[in-house]
């Protein structure tokens, strides 16, 4: 299942919901379930921080079950020896073009492989021929993690106007800088700037209506 060939190209952008790095399962899943039904979501993309085995298939299982009731794709972050344990549809890499082409090796063709290349051109360019399905680039807001740096507006519309591979806009995402890139973007990656609202759901919401 390819994000392209599941969801068609279309002039608006498309959301892609992430999960918190953390979470307890029994209450998240009614949570993660109220913010997939508010609006429609494209991809979705299960992120914990955690090493522990157990904990992840178990979420994945889960979360997966979700999803694919809503025929939403659901890839996980990072642990490519899951996709296929738990099946999954493909993978978030987060070492821009690096682990691209191993990935596409171990996956089957139409896993989904995703890859986040920060603010560099450069590393897009290089994952987007190395095979990657879409391109993410981020923050795009003020954060105070990472070194500081932001993915300007010129970056998204150079991309648009240049490559054909799908590109996602996250991190720091504010209603303001949805409206902003929703020009330039193909799908914007919604997660933590959601998680610790009173109603994620709301603020899901809120996001999603700011999309032009």
């Amino acid at each position: 299942m390819k994000m392209s060939e599941e969801f068609p190209e279309k002039e608006q952008a498309q959301l892609y919901l992430i999960t918190p790095p953390a979470f307890e399962l029994a209450s998240f899943a009614e949570t993660f379930q109220r913010v997939l039904d508010v609006a429609p979501v494209a991809c979705a993309r299960l992120a914990m921080a955690t090493r522990d085995e157990d904990q992840i298939a178990r979420a994945g299982d889960a979360l997966r079950e979700i999803c694919h009731a809503r025929d939403i794709p659901l890839v996980i972050e990072s642990h490519l020896i899951m996709v296929e344990r738990l099946g999954l549809d493909g993978v978030h890499l987060t070492d821009g073009a690096r682990s691209v082409r191993y990935a596409r090796g171990e996956l089957s063709d139409e896993a989904i492989i995703g890859s986040f290349c920060g603010t560099s051109r450069h590393d897009g360019l290089n994952a987007g021929e190395a095979t990657a399905d879409y391109i993410s680039f981020g923050p795009c807001g003020q954060s105070a993690l990472g070194d500081g740096s932001t993915a300007p507006q010129d970056l998204f519309q150079w991309w648009s106007d240049v490559v054909e591979v799908p590109v996602v806009a996250e991190g720091a995402l504010t209603v303001d800088l949805i409206k902003t890139l929703s020009p330039f973007t193909d799908f914007f990656a919604i997660g933590e700037e959601i998680w610790s609202a009173d109603d994620p759901a709301d603020a899901f919401k809120t996001l999603a209506q700011a999309i032009v």
